[in-house]
């Protein structure tokens, strides 16, 4: 039996029959929804990373790419989280490049909310660090849900070595951006920028505020005093 049979088969055997029938909706798969056509076994996310530990190592690149392309959700998400692994346990930059060049090439099928978030700050983030980052300002703007996200979300790397000028610059891109997705991924990244430099957030919060979306806005200050929410949700 090939290694990502054995991995689809490990996941078939955690599937929860309530989680199979709950995720659908969560991952809002209906019909004009951003994940339509998405199917689901039921597997928890833990359960899929005991079994991405037990499996990244054996498993051929080849049947990687085939996994990522799986019309289960988890099964997709599995074998991102196996491509983690392989990027952090690469031993040359030579050998991270080809997993950043394979995620680039597949990430039509990085296509939810918790599939970029599992990976691209840890593969697209970590390999740009030292790097020309402008890919990740084609991503922005691109006009594709998914690759607007990696955008953004890459530069949680750079927001945890204390570095975000372009978490904000590529915040600018995507301020006005049309989807609740955006606006949580953007406010998240902003949040998160302000709880390791509260100025910096706090000035480019008013420059903004007063036009940003109101999803965006209440996750950037999630983490600010009773009277700094008051500011700066009144907006006017």
């Amino acid at each position: 039996m090939k290694i990502k049979d054995q991995i689809e088969e490990a996941l078939r055997q955690k599937a929860i029959p309530e989680k199979a029938a709950f995720f659908p909706r969560f991952f809002k798969t209906g019909k004009g929804e951003y994940g339509e056509g998405d199917l689901f076994l039921g597997v928890t996310v833990p359960e899929q990373r005991i079994i991405a530990k037990k499996y990244w190592k054996d498993l051929p690149d080849q049947e990687l790419e085939i996994m990522i392309k799986s019309p289960f959700h988890e099964v997709r998400l599995t074998s991102i989280l196996i491509l983690v692994l392989k990027f952090q346990k690469a031993t040359s930059n030579a050998e991270k490049k080809s997993w950043v060049d394979f995620y680039l090439k597949n990430r039509s099928w990085v296509n939810n909310w918790d599939l970029v978030d599992s990976s691209a700050h840890l593969i697209l983030g970590d390999y740009l660090f030292d790097k020309d980052r402008s890919i990740l300002y084609d991503l922005a703007k691109s006009g594709i849900l998914w690759d607007q996200r990696i955008g953004i979300m890459s530069t949680f790397y750079f927001i945890r070595k204390k570095d975000f000028t372009d978490t904000l610059k590529i915040a600018e891109i995507l301020l006005h951006h049309p989807h609740d997705l955006i606006h949580k991924a953007v406010g998240w990244m902003i949040r998160e920028v302000g709880n390791r430099d509260f100025e910096t957030a706090n000035q480019f919060l008013l420059k903004h505020y007063q036009s940003m979306p109101r999803t965006m806005l209440r996750y950037a200050i999630e983490k600010f005093d009773v009277d700094a929410k008051a500011f700066f949700m009144k907006k006017d």
